[in-house]
């Protein structure tokens, strides 16, 4: 029988985190539940003790740490992260695991958006255009088609979780997990799954517009990362164009009466152009590196005995 963790960061969850505790104890009795607590100034680990959960704790802040910790510190085949907030029911994990075993993947991906619950039980303002602004990003730059980049409830392997190598600290680490998995060529698949919004006095600890321009800093540097000729053969191509239309003003001058007045404009559209060269060929390299990297991640993902 495989070993199943489920792994619960936590953050003043004390009116929520009791109540996932018992419902994953009621659907996934076989489970290993695990609550590590980042600095809560509630009863968030009282109450997780009490419901029979196993607590660990992290002190530096942040929802990425949390998680890397836990996938450090955990031994188990099967691992389940899920928020602590209740807004992911339990009742489906069963059906999850299901598909997980079966598809071979080393992700799934809980999918709150295809069936329109977290459209309906949300209440954030611009977190569904914030979604599907992040989904679009990644499912453009990376050639995928997935349907929820942001979802906290995910099951991974253990090949995965022991593989795993993010510098993620706070809420971006889905974002981190998505990317990481399309760049590397690992198997996702998601499963529609219900939604609900946080119970009365539960508070998110989300900021809608500081961690959204977290995500959407994060994509563009992994873009930089993973995709350095997209990434830095853009800036070549702006840099270019913008050179060329410049020295149009000079050449002009040159042709109509054989002297450049504007001699600046002639010099600073000269930058431009060889800045769009260094671009390209910092690209070019940086590209193969990445290819290289890639290979050796797959050699030694799949031949490494874990």
């Amino acid at each position: 029988m495989d070993r199943i963790a489920v792994l619960i960061p936590c953050y003043n969850e004390e009116i929520t985190i009791g109540t996932v505790v018992r419902d994953f104890k009621k659907h996934l009795p076989q489970a290993n539940i695990f609550v590590y607590d980042n600095n809560s100034t509630d009863r968030t680990v009282e109450v997780a003790k009490d419901a029979g959960a196993i607590v660990g704790y992290e002190n530096k802040q942040g929802k990425g740490n949390v998680v890397l910790k836990m996938f450090r510190e955990i031994d188990a085949d099967i691992y389940i992260m899920i928020d602590g907030d209740d807004t992911y029911p339990a009742e489906n994990i069963q059906l999850m695991l299901e598909k997980f075993k079966l598809s071979d993947a080393e992700m799934l991906v809980g999918d709150r958006l295809s069936n329109l619950s977290y459209k309906k039980e949300n209440k954030r303002a611009f977190h569904n255009f914030g979604n599907h602004l992040v989904r679009k990003l990644i499912n453009t730059f990376f050639g995928s088609e997935l349907k929820d980049i942001l979802s906290g409830y995910r099951i991974f392997s253990r090949r995965f979780v022991k593989n795993y190598a993010g510098l993620i600290n706070g809420f971006e680490l889905e974002t981190d997990l998505s990317i990481y998995t399309l760049h590397y060529g690992l198997k996702i698949t998601e499963l529609p799954i219900n939604y609900r919004d946080r119970p009365h006095g539960s508070e998110s600890k989300l900021n809608t517009f500081t961690d959204g321009f977290k995500v959407i800093r994060l994509f563009f540097n992994l873009v930089r990362l993973y995709k350095p000729m997209v990434f830095f053969g853009w800036i070549a191509v702006l840099s270019f164009l913008a050179g060329a239309i410049m020295m149009i003003i000079p050449v002009s001058e040159f042709v109509k009466f054989h002297y450049v007045y504007k001699v600046p404009t002639l010099i600073f559209s000269i930058m431009l152009i060889l800045i769009s060269l260094l671009c390209l060929a910092t690209g070019l390299i940086l590209d193969n590196i990445s290819i290289i990297d890639k290979k050796n991640f797959k050699l030694n993902y799949y031949q490494k005995n874990i």
